[in-house]
């Protein structure tokens, strides 16, 4: 990752970002209904153990890990759901530090997850399939102050999907046509 040396250009000011999402806070509160959007993703079944998953840049062929007898040449989905705690905690952090004025200069953001693959393959029935536990660390390069960074920290918590997802369950439910 490339750290940048001044303030990120960023799309939107805080006052772009108010003009752009005030319409839609509004239109919200007032037809609450209007607020609920499906998100879909859709993928077809590849050989070798493998899916292909259509993103809105580009068709991600996802196949078994290399710890479960994958060859690696394939996106795992373990780390593309990684990947989109990543995404999510980024943009959600951005858009937050926009909203509040908060300049920011660069910055990472690295997810790690724990899993024992004993699960997934059946090995053993008291090992979890899922991951067991996983961190996202954020590192941030701005003047902010410390408490300034905490309330960044605190509503890219509270505002980012996926991890709001991760941390309090969603139903899910899956079915075979």
């Amino acid at each position: 990752m490339t750290e940048h040396p001044g303030p990120l250009t960023s799309i939107m000011d805080r006052d772009q970002l108010r003009a752009v999402q005030a319409p839609l806070k509004q239109k919200y509160r007032d037809n609450p209904g209007s607020a609920i959007v499906t998100l879909r993703a859709e993928g077809a079944i590849g050989e070798n153990a493998t899916c292909s998953v259509e993103t809105a840049r580009a068709l991600v062929k996802a196949g078994l890990h290399p710890a479960t007898g994958g060859s690696g040449q394939s996106a795992c989905s373990g780390d593309m759901l990684l990947q989109a705690l990543v995404a999510c905690a980024g943009v959600t952090l951005s858009a937050v530090a926009s909203a509040l004025g908060v300049e920011l200069s660069g910055g990472t953001l690295a997810a790690e997850g724990d899993l024992d693959f004993r699960g997934t393959l059946g090995v053993a029935k008291d090992a979890p399939v899922g991951f067991k536990e996983i961190r996202l660390s954020i590192s941030l390069i701005t003047d902010a102050t410390q408490s300034q960074r905490e309330k960044l920290l605190e509503l890219t918590k509270r505002y980012c999907v996926v991890y709001q997802t991760l941390v309090s369950g969603s139903k899910t439910t899956i079915s075979l046509t």
